[in-house]
């Protein structure tokens, strides 16, 4: 132990008489070795400063573990027969689990907070997942049994034909079917999209029990639309036109129908899976929109009003037959948001 040399400082004491004694007083706040130190000359000696530590800082008490050490770490010690553990990860040890707090057995209530649960994300929704996968595979299968009929419509599409009595494209009801799929997924992009910008933009409460239930109300009124829009084309084009044009205009609808839900599917897996903000697909949903309803006008045109002056007239039944049900579908999306959802 070191030995206070004769040249060490002298430490300090304040006293204060109280009651005709004389009392320490204690500090408001233990001082660090730095603080000690720090109020000693610049030209203190290593014993000086040694000094002065050891004058304001006493030793404490060591204690000693004195427990056995079962694994070996203590040099010098050796592990005896009857103090080896049999099996360490065992929840159920007296040894190493003898705490309550730590006793993991089913149905043993622990002390502390609960964490925060994980939030939920649409990516992480097993149930959507499970159904763009499907729809996915489902799209790939009516691409591959349809994709001649697919490719010759595509092809012909801007072809104008010369008289009424040009043979149309031929289908066979299995391609019928699997457009009608295609349409369906479309349907379902549309109402998957106006979903996730309702959650976003509008609410993310509803009187609803399930939010799947909101998606399957979207999915049924954007079904309604198109079955809607199709009985109104039918109906206007038997009285108008002949069933030739009637025919070939609904083809083109059906194949416009389901190349609009093939564009669609990639922008709901961008959103879904890498974040793309709702503004951004909600811009791209009306660039598609857009391109659609000028290649459904330029059909109108070839088919119905090819005649000089038929302009106006196709302009008329283009905003009658297309934009005012499209208007009314958004309207209708739009009231349902208010009826559903919860005003706090």
């Amino acid at each position: 132990m070191l030995v206070q040399q004769s040249d060490s400082l002298e430490v300090e004491q304040e006293y204060s008489f109280h009651s005709d004694s004389v009392v320490k007083a204690k500090p408001a706040k233990p001082k660090t070795v730095w603080q000690v130190l720090n109020q000693l000359p610049a030209n203190a000696t290593p014993e000086q400063q040694d000094s002065a530590v050891q004058a304001n800082f006493q030793p404490g008490k060591r204690i000693y573990n004195q427990r056995p050490d079962t694994i070996g770490i203590t040099p010098g010690t050796r592990i005896r027969p009857d103090q080896r553990l049999g099996d360490v990860a065992h929840y159920r040890n007296p040894y190493l689990f003898t705490d309550t707090m730590s006793y993991s057995a089913p149905g043993h209530d622990r002390f502390g907070v609960a964490a925060d649960p994980v939030p939920y994300t649409m990516s992480g929704d097993n149930v959507i997942t499970g159904l763009l996968i499907g729809c996915f595979i489902l799209a790939v299968i009516s691409i591959s049994n349809s994709r001649k009929f697919i490719a010759r419509q595509a092809k012909n599409f801007f072809f104008t034909p010369k008289s009424e009595r040009t043979t149309g494209i031929t289908e066979t009801s299995n391609e019928v079917r699997f457009q009608l799929f295609l349409v369906a997924l479309t349907a379902l992009n549309f109402s998957l999209i106006y979903f996730f910008y309702t959650l976003e933009a509008v609410a993310d409460t509803f009187i609803l029990s399930s939010q799947y239930q909101l998606l399957i109300i979207y999915f049924g009124v954007i079904v309604g639309y198109f079955l809607v829009r199709f009985l109104l084309y039918n109906f206007v084009n038997w009285v108008f036109f002949e069933p030739r044009a009637n025919q070939q205009w609904n083809k083109s609808m059906l194949f416009i129908a389901a190349m609009e839900g093939l564009l669609l599917f990639p922008l709901v897996l961008l959103i879904l899976y890498f974040g793309l903000p709702i503004k951004s697909a909600i811009i791209y949903t009306f660039i598609v929109i857009g391109i659609v309803e000028l290649f459904v006008f330029y059909k109108c045109k070839i088919i119905f009003f090819r005649h000089f002056g038929g302009l106006l007239q196709n302009i008329l039944y283009f905003c009658a037959l297309e934009i005012a049900p499209l208007i009314m579908l958004l309207g209708t999306l739009m009231q349902l948001n208010d009826y559903l959802k919860i005003n706090y």
